[in-house]
């Protein structure tokens, strides 16, 4: 074998190894510390999405709350079901271009992706106009 072959091989294995995003994510509550929610990211027409499955809520909480902060079709839905990502096209080692809905406040934002500590992890940076300008979340992979 050449080695443009041999490099060609290794290339395209270690591509095929890299973590995804795709798959369950626990949620951690900025405050709390606490787990807050599961999402599930799936990727449908090349872009990736994420919908919340689970809600950790406490006994005293509603435990199936409505976005009564969102607006247009989503107001006043379920929180549990919801897609809060949108529209993430891969870019390099992340995937940006989409969105992300807060229900808390009912806010959609600018978001990147990008998979830490060997898949593990979870970077969310949401932001307004330019990256510099927001908010990181690190998402853990559920079991």
């Amino acid at each position: 074998m050449g080695l443009a072959t041999l490099t060609l091989l290794f290339a395209t294995n270690a591509l095929a190894q890299a973590p995804s995003a795709l798959g369950r994510w626990t949620t951690i509550d900025d405050e709390t510390k606490k787990p807050k929610s599961i999402v599930t990211i799936y990727e449908e027409g090349g872009k990736l999405y994420g919908k919340i499955e689970k809600l950790f809520r406490e006994p005293t909480e509603e435990q199936n709350p409505l976005c009564d902060k969102c607006e247009g079709t989503l107001k006043n839905q379920p929180i549990l079901g919801m897609v809060i990502l949108r529209d993430l096209k891969k870019d390099g080692n992340e995937w940006s271009g989409g969105t992300i809905l807060d229900p808390a406040n009912g806010k959609t934002y600018k978001v990147k992706l990008a998979i830490e500590d060997g898949g593990k992890k979870l970077k969310v940076r949401g932001f307004i106009g330019i990256a510099l300008i927001g908010r990181t979340q690190y998402w853990m992979r559920a079991e």
